[in-house]
């Protein structure tokens, strides 16, 4: 029996964690219902001023469910989201599940294009999102053939100003077919009960993965229970918690950490909108959060702040960051500013968050060659390993691709049967990252196997970008890689060629790029060169401009 397959992991989990965590819930429904039996009148978000309790929750996604279930929307159905860290958020992830609909989120900075890709994909029936980005969203749904668009504005709630994220606070004038109008209308109703089972999808999240465009991961309602529970036990929540959600809720991080976790738990969750790092601060202090999660971007955003102290922060017990790796350098700066330990946590969005995570109060081991810090060990009921090009296990110590095995892994890629037999055959997920795993069972992520880009926790496929730059009329030949960043991980970087007697700039690509894509994919830095590098065959070496 291999070290794998011994598990010789569990030797560093703490008292109370068990090797093999026994799923509570069949559906996340019935998982938030139970704890609105148990403690209806607890806070459940705490917006700026305002508090939303469980019972408000329940009531409100009732009304909106109903208000849903008029326009035709039912059992299997997909229903996208396009909102930030709002309170709106968790209504419609619930009003869809009491309808046993499927949650499709979205991330508010895309574009027509990349909204579009999606929606057409998913087969969304309707789309709930911000005033904000209105326009966008309804031209995206128009082209994908989806006539319900429902407006929502981050305004709603809380009365307390906050330019630092809300600027001049104004509502769109033509707030049409508002969530909370919505809301109002049916109020007091409740849609009929609609069976729902532990292989029933409750979120389809895309990804880009490590193959190409865009693909819907199908994350079913077991899956969600297993890592709520997961979140639960490994980050010590409980009812008296107080969550400040980082992570977008849009992201698997988010959908699972602050939102699944906490309704298990009967946490309440602490939402900002977005994150401004004062802000979040001011907030956590006065609300006196416990835990929270984010990529590691946000605590060094919170090193560097000169406005940020250890007084706002004291009230924190668990500290997690996910989503890209944590340069030690990085931890220790934190530690010794708010004198906390950064927990490490690992996951994807094909195994609904967390995989492998630092147990709560223990500090990570740093590998002495690379110095990596270990992102953890496989959770309850969970199987890692490292694999060699053929699939068969490497030695311990041995670098190699991490694949993953167990409840939280998902049912597979939307409507992809071929990409689903390929990265996850018999249900062992093969997450194209590459590493390593020591004598104590300790894994560490060294390197991907593919191109994909990873900036702040979010992914970035360079082939999309590259599509972009395409369209732009001087561009002859366009690469995209990714670049060490001290702040971002890594960050995109664009080298170029231009067509003979045409002409262009770096400030004027990423103006051209800014129009297509979300921020984040856009190109930080833009090269133009005479020629790209190219093997024999004539095609272009990004791995000889990323050494460069």
């Amino acid at each position: 029996m291999s070290a794998y397959e011994e598990r010789i992991w569990l030797a560093h989990y703490p008292a109370g964690v068990p090797a093999d965590a026994r799923v509570e819930f069949d559906t996340a429904l019935a998982m938030f219902r139970a704890t609105l039996v148990r403690e209806p009148e607890a806070p459940a978000i705490h917006y700026f001023d305002a508090t939303v309790t469980y019972r408000d929750l329940d009531e409100m996604s009732d009304a909106l469910a109903v208000a849903l279930g008029e326009r035709g929307i039912g059992k299997g159905d997909r229903v996208a989201l396009v909102l930030q860290n709002v309170p709106q958020f968790h209504v419609a992830v619930l009003a869809a599940w009491k309808l046993g609909a499927v949650v499709v989120p979205l991330n508010p900075m895309y574009r027509d294009r990349e909204l579009r890709a999606v929606l057409s994909d998913s087969g969304a029936a309707v789309v709930i999102c911000l005033e904000s980005v209105r326009d966008e969203v309804a031209s995206a749904a128009a082209g994908a053939g989806i006539a319900t668009v429902i407006t929502t504005s981050e305004l709603a709630f809380r009365t307390r100003d906050e330019p630092r994220i809300f600027g001049d606070g104004d509502r769109a004038a033509d707030a049409a077919d508002d969530l909370l109008d919505l809301i109002d209308r049916f109020r007091g109703r409740a849609p009929a009960d609609v069976p729902l089972t532990a292989g029933d999808l409750a979120y389809l999240p895309y990804t880009s993965g490590t193959t190409g465009p865009p693909k819907g991961s199908m994350n079913t309602h077991a899956n969600v229970v297993f890592t709520a529970q997961i979140y639960r036990d490994w980050t010590r929540l409980g009812p008296e918690s107080v969550v400040y959600a980082v992570a977008p809720l849009f992201h698997i991080t988010g959908l699972i950490a602050n939102i699944a976790a906490p309704l298990l738990a009967g946490a309440a969750t602490i939402l900002t909108c977005r994150f401004h790092p004062v802000v979040a601060a001011e907030v956590i202090a006065e609300r006196r959060a416990t835990a929270t999660i984010g990529a590691i971007t946000v605590f060094i955003a919170w090193t560097n702040s000169a406005e940020v102290t250890a007084e706002q922060l004291s009230s924190l017990r668990s500290v997690y960051s996910g989503g890209a790796p944590v340069p030690h350098a990085a931890l220790a700066a934190f530690r010794e500013k708010f004198g906390h330990y950064i927990h490490n946590g690992y996951g994807l969005t094909e195994t609904t968050s967390p995989a492998i995570v630092v147990p709560h109060g223990v500090q990570a081991p740093v590998d002495s060659e690379s110095g990596a810090v270990s992102v953890g060990v496989p959770v309850s009921g969970t199987v890692a390993s490292v694999v060699d090009e053929g699939g068969d296990a490497v030695p311990v110590g041995e670098i190699g691709e991490i694949v993953v095995s167990g409840p939280q892994v998902a049912a597979g890629y939307w409507h992809r049967p071929y990409e689903t037999e390929r990265a996850m055959p018999s249900g062992r997920f093969h997450t194209g990252d590459v590493g390593f795993m020591d004598s104590g069972g300790w894994f560490y992520i060294v390197d991907r196997k593919k191109d994909q880009i990873n900036a702040s926790g979010f992914k970035v496929w360079p082939r999309e970008v590259e599509d972009v730059l395409y369209e732009h009329p001087a561009i002859r030949e366009a690469a995209v890689v990714g670049v060490v960043d001290a702040y971002r991980g890594e960050t995109v970087k664009a080298v170029v060629s231009l067509k003979s007697g045409l002409s262009t700039n770096a400030a004027a690509l990423q103006e051209f790029c800014r129009d297509r894509l979300a921020a984040y994919k856009c190109p930080r830095i833009v090269e133009v060169r005479d020629d790209l590098p190219k093997t024999v065959s004539g095609k272009i070496l990004r791995r000889a401009l990323r050494d460069a």
